[in-house]
């Protein structure tokens, strides 16, 4: 079973940065997609960046240019950078992981996605 844990998350100033970590165990192969999503008070939940584990990753365009995506399989961690952040950044992040054994681009629809962290909030102050 695949467990998930996010943490990093904090209160920041626009302009400023935060590094999420997702810490992952339960892989027994190296076919799957890791994703962050977040959701903010009243709205639905949304994508923000997908990474497959043998390579290629995925931003939606309101991150892309500001985020990146990382993993490290060596410590079995999932990395989002985020940098000049602006308030409507702040949401509760999440990140997620497909099944192993995922083919192709990775998924922007969290229907995809079977594991679930908790959750770490992100807040950034105008």
């Amino acid at each position: 079973q695949v467990q998930l844990m996010e943490s990093g998350g904090g209160s920041v100033q626009a302009g400023g940065s935060l590094r999420l970590s997702c810490a992952a165990s339960g892989y027994t192969y190296n076919h799957y997609c890791m994703g962050w999503f977040r959701q903010a008070p009243g709205k639905e939940r949304e994508w923000v960046a997908s990474i497959y584990s043998r390579g290629g990753t995925y931003y939606a365009d309101s991150v892309k240019g500001r985020f990146t995506i990382s993993q490290d399989n060596a410590k079995d961690t999932l990395y989002l950078q985020m940098n000049s952040l602006k308030s409507e950044d702040t949401a509760m992040y999440y990140c997620a992981s497909t099944t192993e054994g995922w083919i192709g681009q990775c998924p922007s629809s969290g229907y995809q996605y079977n594991f679930w962290g908790q959750g770490t909030q992100v807040t950034v102050s105008s």
